[in-house]
């Protein structure tokens, strides 16, 4: 927020604000009179400049001194030293005004407390204006001007802006709402966005958020995912220059995942929640609009998939039986914390007979193996999204996050004749050179990875398997949220 300026810092002494509409205002009316007499005293009325009769407010009219001093209940009593607030309290609490104010005695034929009344610059109704006129300064994004007779939708597909779908025009008001969602300041750099290496500040990705139809609460996500995407380690210039159908997969888990309403339940991985689609959505249009990352351009899939439009969805950490994928890349419990994953779509896996947790590894493994290719190993890793009726089984056998990973990996060993180029008539494969190794696995140490998601009704799970692993292709990078 800018620094109050010549018209709006405050007087040395103390300092109250009240509105004319506020029923505790009113009561403390009295009050006001007594600090009069015994302190050097400033009011300042949000609405009727004639209350109170005594003493004199001024009136803050254009309610600047309220926006730029955060009044957001009225009355609020600030005690002012060399131009400086250094306490405050808001509604009636005499003890709280005698402690602020350093004056005995007040109110004494009041009640102890009453609560205060919301502050106009506060208002829902008044807030977006008032953060374009006191705020916008704040905002270094170039300015488009749209003629009348101009679509707005229509100038932002035509400017490329869009990843195909219709995007909300980002307004200096909703960009100024949107930062509201973190502490950060707006030309804060958060990244070195691929491919272009162009720095996106938390201005930039605040204007991404809007655009993807976010929600204030969710840009601390989309900031945290930002960052995240764009390290050596996630690779994201190999993610978009790759002929493979992948892109950023953001899994997230802690209690703001349920504080902002993301799903980890039925259809998580699909439509219909909004922090799931926006976030992620989000991501891709930092990637686009900052980075330089189109298709047809250094973008090179062959196919593409449906989820390079965002991918993001919630684990289910309150319900999983055996934690998040954020505490096994070493997160705290109870962290708030985005992983992310170069993955392609998801693919099915049924099983509704397995009963007995072996039987249903070896039914995860089977279509695990079939992954990218069945000849091909420890190139591509891949989370395993179980849900909750899989989960259960494991989880009545006693089975642990480490047991189900080895159960399931057991299976997964095959011998490198089994593998090569040219066994069971298939040119694919790995080199001849491994065709005598026993036992070969799938994946590589920690490359297979698994969540939980989903609702209790259907014997599923969901296999997101990967890019190219490790240092040649991109790891997982798990990030705490910052906010």
């Amino acid at each position: 927020m800018p620094e109050p300026t010549r018209t709006t810092r405050l007087p040395d002494g103390i300092v109250v604000v009240v509105k004319e509409e506020c029923a505790t205002c009113h009561s403390v009316a009295s009050v006001l009179r007594q600090l009069d007499d015994a302190a050097t005293l400033t009011v300042y009325t949000q609405d009727d400049p004639r209350f109170p009769e005594s003493p004199t407010p001024i009136h803050d009219a254009d309610l600047a001194v309220s926006w730029h001093h955060r009044i957001e209940t009225v009355p609020t009593v600030i005690r002012v030293v060399d131009g400086v607030e250094v306490e405050r309290t808001v509604g009636w609490h005499r003890d709280e005004w005698v402690r602020v104010t350093g004056v005995d005695g007040l109110g004494i034929d009041l009640p102890a407390m009453r609560p205060g009344c919301g502050s106009m610059s506060v208002d829902p109704d008044l807030v977006d204006e008032l953060n374009v006129r006191f705020g916008a300064s704040l905002l270094a994004s170039r300015r488009i001007d749209v003629a009348d007779a101009e679509d707005d939708m229509e100038m932002m597909f035509t400017r490329g802006w869009t990843d195909g779908l219709p995007v909300v025009p980002p307004t200096e008001a909703r960009v100024m709402r949107m930062l509201t969602g973190t502490t950060r300041a707006p030309s804060e750099i958060v990244a070195t966005v691929p491919p272009d290496l162009v720095d996106v500040t938390v201005e930039k990705v605040a204007v991404a958020a809007v655009m993807a139809g976010c929600l204030p609460e969710y840009l601390a996500w989309v900031l945290t995912a930002v960052e995240a995407a764009c390290t050596h380690e996630f690779n994201m210039h190999g993610l978009l220059a790759t002929t493979m159908p992948v892109g950023p997969v953001i899994v997230c888990s802690g209690p703001g995942t349920r504080a902002i309403g993301m799903n980890s339940g039925g259809n998580a991985l699909g439509q219909g929640n909004r922090a799931n689609s926006t976030i992620g959505r989000a991501l891709q249009l930092v990637v686009r609009n900052v980075g330089g990352g189109r298709p047809g351009e250094v973008d090179r899939a062959t196919h593409g998939s449906p989820g390079k439009i965002g991918f993001c969805f919630a684990e289910n950490d309150l319900d999983s039986p055996y934690g998040t994928l954020a505490v096994e890349h070493g997160i705290e419990p109870g962290v708030d914390a985005v992983t992310l994953f170069a993955g392609e779509g998801t693919r099915c896996v049924v099983d509704q007979l397995s009963r007995e947790p072996d039987s249903l590894a070896r039914s995860l493994a089977a279509s695990l193996q079939a992954m990218h290719h069945p000849k091909l190993i420890m190139a591509f890793d891949a989370i395993l999204v179980m849900g909750p009726e899989h989960a259960r089984v494991f989880a009545e056998a006693g089975w642990d996050r480490e047991r189900i990973l080895a159960g399931i990996s057991e299976h997964l060993n095959r011998s490198g004749s089994e593998l090569v180029r040219g066994a069971d008539g298939m040119a694919e494969g790995i080199p001849a050179a491994f065709a005598d190794a026993p036992s070969l696995p799938k994946f590589r140490p920690g490359g297979l990875m698994l969540t939980f998601a989903g609702n209790g009704t259907g014997l599923f799970s969901e296999i997101i398997g990967g890019w190219a692993n490790g240092d040649v292709g991109s790891k997982p990078v798990t990030r705490a949220v910052t906010y």
